[in-house]
């Protein structure tokens, strides 16, 4: 984990500690990545209310009710695929924010239309829902790496 990402964890921590909220995570991706940098700050039981890592489509489909005509339609790599398991976390946790992060880390996987290092973020706070594509540059570990940081700092702006 590096000092940029533990730092963004703090400061998130921070903020919903002082706004009496808890966050919850869906992750494909970063297989946990999110979940672990938050677990890894000492008392994150008071804001960190459950990760979910939904790697396959059908653990997407059974734990978040992510569609599986979105599935076949948009893939798992997508805004839409993104927003609804955001939208099945929040559902399925007693969170009052959730993120999602689902993508390909590489080195396969990529495609002309969704190359290595496409990911899809999605964030929900109540009723509101949206959802962000990024590409990230470099090998798998820097992948994950740089979702999990963009993944804390959206859930930050969403916070503002």
């Amino acid at each position: 984990m590096t000092d940029s990402l533990s730092q963004r964890v703090h400061q998130l921590a921070h903020e919903l500690i002082e706004r009496g909220l808890r966050v919850c995570t869906a992750e494909s991706c970063t297989g946990g990545l999110i979940a672990k940098s938050f677990t890894d700050l000492p008392g994150s039981s008071a804001w960190f209310e459950r990760g979910f890592v939904t790697y396959s489509n059908q653990a997407k489909m059974d734990l978040l009710q992510v569609r599986e005509a979105t599935l076949r339609a948009d893939g798992a790599v997508s805004l839409e695929t993104a927003l609804q398991m955001a939208a099945g976390a929040l559902a399925n946790s007693a969170a009052d924010i959730a993120v999602s992060v689902t993508g390909i880390a590489g080195p396969d996987g990529g495609s002309e239309e969704k190359p290595v290092g496409t990911v899809c973020f999605g964030f929900a706070i109540g009723d509101r829902v949206d959802a962000e594509r990024c590409h990230f540059d470099g090998d798998r570990a820097s992948v994950r790496e740089q979702s999990a940081l963009h993944a804390v700092k959206g859930l930050l702006a969403r916070l503002d």
